[in-house]
């Protein structure tokens, strides 16, 4: 079995970590959040932006579960610009930044994949009747030039300017996963500031300062990873995924990534795959090995199995949970994988 920290350092990174996801939450440390994401679910709209599927406090619109939103006041319509995102972690970090100037929709739904998704004809009339769209780019959507071709609003890109990381074996293709890295959220953080200053410059100060407010959450967020991870042993430092989704996090933390398919366009992993991270494993005496929500997990469990690594959870990339789950904002969804990952490589149990 893997040699772990001594455990009064593993205890002190978990608790650090755990302790800024309170911090956003309204929790105590101590609290147990249990399946909501160890306390990190019950952040509501009053805590900086709404949870998916719930109208924000101030009137802004909230992504609903069939990624729509709500008229601003009783019976009348809503004036305010429409920005349609491609998913629903976007759309939060829009919300954000947006607050009660705008409105807010995801094309895709609540726990949808992204990478193949196909539009409906509902998801084309809501395009053609927004302000804004704003996508991931980086080759995330495969379906959305199609999509906006019938689209006339101005489309923003929101991972231009992030440093792109190349998928191993594969340079001349990018990995389209950039917003999972805190680092780079900030440069998304960035570009939705500009877009929505753009549309809207009445507003510009506000979306201002509401960039530097979230952006500043996200950097914290970063520097709690970097010190937790901090005390694991240079051997250990390897995140084991389903899918590959995770090189931008793993550049910020100092982890090297192993995985057993590149994106889940490609989600079959074959025998030959599957072998080469049980090798990794074992070689690297790997504490712990982690699955997405979106996908099936029993290759990851195999791997589990004939390692003795332990299965440490499931993380959240490409899709923000319903309101009572664990990660209902963007926020919430790095930090539960952010403690999921520090937990399941130190040995720390969660509370």
């Amino acid at each position: 079995m893997p040699k772990l920290p001594p455990a009064g350092s593993r205890q002190s990174a978990v608790a650090a970590l755990l302790a800024g996801a309170c911090a956003l939450a309204g929790c105590s440390a101590g609290d147990g959040g249990g399946d909501r994401g160890y306390g990190l679910g019950d952040r509501g709209p009053d805590a900086g932006g709404s949870a998916v599927g719930e109208p924000a406090s101030d009137g802004s619109s909230a992504v609903g579960q069939d990624g729509g939103s709500e008229a601003d006041g009783a019976g009348g319509a809503d004036e305010r610009p429409l920005v349609l995102t491609t998913f629903t972690v976007l759309a939060d970090m829009v919300r954000n930044v947006g607050g009660e100037h705008v409105r807010v929709e995801s094309v895709t739904d609540v726990g949808a994949e992204i990478h193949g998704y196909e539009p409906t004809p509902e998801d084309l009339t809501r395009g053609q009747g927004a302000d804004l769209v704003l996508d991931n780019g980086l080759g995330l959507e495969a379906w959305f030039d199609q999509f906006m071709a019938d689209v006339d609003a101005e489309r923003v890109v929101l991972s231009e300017g992030v440093d792109p990381i190349p998928i191993a074996g594969r340079e001349d293709t990018t990995n389209p996963h950039a917003w999972m890295s805190p680092a780079a959220g900030q440069v998304y953080v960035e570009n939705i500031v500009d877009a929505l200053r753009d549309l809207d410059p009445a507003h510009a100060e506000d979306y201002a300062a509401n960039g530097r407010a979230y952006a500043a959450e996200l950097e914290e967020v970063r520097q709690g990873l970097v010190a937790a991870l901090g005390t694991l042993p240079e051997e250990h430092r390897v995140l084991v995924t389903c899918e590959g989704a995770f090189s931008y996090l793993a550049r910020d933390a100092g982890l090297e990534e192993a995985y057993l398919w590149p994106v889940n366009a490609e989600r079959q992993s074959t025998p030959r795959q599957v072998a080469a991270v049980i090798d990794q494993v074992r070689e690297d005496d790997v504490p712990a090995v982690f699955c997405e929500s979106t996908v099936n997990a029993d290759a990851q469990l195999q791997v589990a199995a004939e390692t003795g690594a332990r299965y440490g959870g499931t993380l959240y990339v490409d899709s923000l949970s319903r309101p009572d789950g664990p990660v209902p904002t963007y926020l919430d969804l790095l930090r539960h994988d952010a403690v999921t990952i520090v937990a399941g490589l130190t040995g720390e149990e969660l509370p």
